[in-house]
């Protein structure tokens, strides 16, 4: 039977400071909109605003039942306690105790061949993590990918994405129909994924405060081999070319080759884990000048969501105007080739 049990509470808040277990700075009270991206919470945002939309999903995932998901994962799965994987269990207690979180999730390791983890469920979402993971990264690594899983978890993040999930694991095509009305949902939602992505990994900085575990982790999931040695400077080399890249064609590329992707590609993701860094709003963090979950409360969220929204759509409209800018060309590259080409003719 699915284990109905609580989770864990986590242990009585600490004063400000270091976080004895790990020597880090802990984040009493921390709010998720303190590492949130503008465009995840505009994105989430502009779901939310879809009629009925929590409901629906709540109905999605309750047809396949949430305890039969959980014990679709207890069944083949090994779940992490002291005494199974301690390493991990002591990497989720250090997280959960740096973010502040008021429970700390069940953590299971399933055998996988892909890198991935994930953060699954509704009312008591749980966390996975490939066996190819823990292979492929040393432990403080993976420690990062535990902590990039909780701020999904602390974000609110769980349910969308299970039903994601699901949509992604179920096909539609012998139902037309159902297909039809599907996609644009988990188009949306493969968008917002995208973007949650980004947030997340501000949060593994901050629960591992080094860029270079974050960082270094995320190559290595982009395209790490075991007993490879990479180096890290030149992926972040890479990652600045990537994004230096102003040839239009190319950008229309990278939207096409993202649209079927939950996580934005690995350079793009540390470009922007490094614009936050040198924006200052980590440091910041660091310093104990962050939102906290009171301030949640007393601050119009309405704010917070009128930035997001404004980046989120200087974000659209300029990906639309290299969209009909590239159309433009290449409806003119087209033209003057069939121009050339009767002019050849003629001359024939």
């Amino acid at each position: 039977m699915a284990d109905n049990s609580s989770p864990k509470k986590r242990p009585a808040k600490k004063a400000a400071g270091k976080n004895k277990s790990s020597e880090r700075r802990a984040f009493p009270d921390i709010s998720p909109t303190a590492w949130e991206h503008p465009a995840d919470r505009a994105a989430l945002q502009a779901l939310r605003k879809i009629p009925a939309l929590d409901m629906a999903i709540r109905k999605v995932v309750a047809l396949f039942g949430e305890k039969s998901i959980r014990l679709a994962f207890k069944a083949n799965a090994v779940k992490v306690t002291p005494k199974q994987y301690p390493w991990l269990h002591k990497a989720l207690l250090d997280v959960c105790e740096t973010l502040d979180t008021d429970e700390i999730p069940e953590l299971y390791v399933t055998q996988t061949p892909l890198v991935n983890a994930g953060a699954v469920g509704m009312d008591k979402p749980f966390i996975v993590l490939n066996s190819s993971t823990i292979e492929l990264l040393d432990r403080q690594e993976c420690e990062s990918v535990i902590a990039h899983e909780v701020a999904h978890i602390m974000s609110g993040h769980a349910l969308y994405r299970t039903m994601l999930m699901l949509l992604l694991r179920f096909s539609f095509t012998r139902y037309p129909l159902a297909d039809i009305a599907v996609k644009p949902l988990m188009y949306a939602l493969l968008e917002w994924s995208r973007k949650a992505e980004l947030s997340c990994d501000r949060a593994a900085l901050l629960a591992t405060q080094d860029r270079e575990v974050v960082m270094g982790s995320l190559m290595r999931i982009a395209g790490g081999s075991r007993g490879e040695e990479l180096d890290l400077d030149e992926f972040i080399i890479q990652s600045e070319e990537y994004r230096r890249n102003d040839d239009v064609i190319s950008g229309v590329y990278k939207v096409l080759a993202a649209m079927g992707s939950t996580h934005p590609f690995a350079v793009a993701r540390v470009g922007a884990l490094t614009d936050w860094i040198e924006s200052g709003e980590y440091d910041e963090c660091l310093k104990g000048n962050y939102r906290t979950r009171g301030q949640d409360t007393e601050t119009p969220y309405s704010e917070d969501v009128g930035d997001a929204a404004a980046s989120y759509t200087v974000t659209v409209r300029d990906v639309v105007d290299d969209v009909g800018a590239t159309v433009g060309n290449i409806t003119s590259r087209m033209s003057g080739a069939w121009t050339r080409k009767d002019s050849e003719a003629d001359k024939d």
